[in-house]
């Protein structure tokens, strides 16, 4: 069955050339202009994955990231006109997935969207360390039974962390674990990711004892973690 994809962007050119694009690419695409209605085809449609740009006429993106994580976990891909840093990381800290810029190649799109697919095609294996488990079949994360929520982005870079435990891994590496393809070694949103992953499965989330900081080279998820003790 194709894999359906919600475009929101009010440029309806841009709309139409990325709709033929990803038709072309095997997907069913629904676009739509404002946040209204995309909100509400959000509700009517389960969509495998999202498309929102930031600036949309009766609202922002982000504001519409923020009700759409609000009632699904279904992966969301920003786009911003301006690829600024700081629309980023206020993308990525409110649960969008992934960001890309204007102008930007159809070709990235469609592998982007693909790659965030792909992330969601999870093992069935459940991963436990003390009171923290992630079952990776249920997509869920919990601490002492309780659920515990995080993007589809994150819950993959969780669980590729958990997967490594004792092994430190630098940006590229995680990277390639979760998207599974080449992207800039030194994108900082990876520290935005795991900043919010710490704050949803550390106790302490300022002196963190299951995602650790090795300096000047990556990330450790400790197999021993003394909050478990």
């Amino acid at each position: 069955m194709a894999e359906r994809v919600l475009m929101i962007d009010d440029d309806a050119r841009l709309a139409a050339m990325v709709s033929d694009y990803l038709t072309a690419a095997g997907f069913v695409v629904d676009c739509r202009f404002t946040a209204r209605d995309g909100l509400a085809a959000v509700d009517r449609t389960v969509f495998d994955a999202i498309v929102l740009d930031v600036m949309l006429p009766d609202s922002d993106g982000f504001e519409v990231c923020r009700k759409v994580r609000s009632r699904s976990q279904t992966p969301i891909l920003m786009l911003t006109a301006r690829g600024e840093e700081m629309d980023r990381i206020v993308g990525l800290e409110i649960g969008a997935d992934d960001y890309l810029a204007k102008p930007f190649s159809p070709r990235e799109l469609v592998a982007r969207i693909r790659a965030i697919l792909r992330r969601g095609r999870a093992e069935d294996a459940e991963l436990r360390f003390g009171r923290l488990q992630i079952d990776r079949g249920s997509r869920m994360v919990r601490i002492d039974g309780e659920e515990r929520t995080l993007t589809s982005y994150q819950f993959d870079l969780l669980a590729a962390l958990a997967a490594n435990a004792g092994r430190v891994l630098n940006r590229e590496r995680l990277m390639d674990l979760v998207k599974g393809e080449d992207l800039e070694a030194f994108d900082r949103s990876i520290d935005v990711h795991i900043s919010r992953i710490r704050s949803v499965i550390e106790d302490d989330p300022k002196h963190p004892r299951r995602i650790i900081t090795v300096r000047g080279a990556g990330y450790v998820f400790a197999k021993r973690q003394d909050s478990d003790a």
